[in-house]
């Protein structure tokens, strides 16, 4: 009984080993096939633009929707600002 328990716990231990070195070798030659991508200079990613972050938030007074104040269209009327989240606000807010 204990010779068969032994048996059955070095089985497994070579099993996972076995996988362990084939798992190990088959990413190997996924890698050469299939280079990450930071290591091909010839592959551009597309960057989007930074945004700014930060600023307080102001409400959009026409959709009422809080926009940042480093990312807003300003507008000044009556020795007041303004702050909008898009162009078609501002131009409704003016008519």
């Amino acid at each position: 009984m204990l010779r068969a328990l032994a048996y059955l716990i070095a089985t497994v231990l070579v099993i996972g080993v076995i996988r362990s070195i084939i798992g190990i070798v088959l990413k190997g030659f996924a890698d050469l096939f299939h280079p990450p991508s930071q290591n091909a200079p010839s592959q551009k990613v597309p960057r989007t633009p930074a945004v700014p972050v930060g600023g307080e938030l102001k409400k959009d007074p026409v959709c009422g929707t809080f926009i940042s104040t480093a990312t807003a269209i300003q507008k000044k009327a009556g020795g007041e600002t303004y702050y909008f989240c898009s162009a078609d606000c501002r131009d409704k807010f003016r008519g």
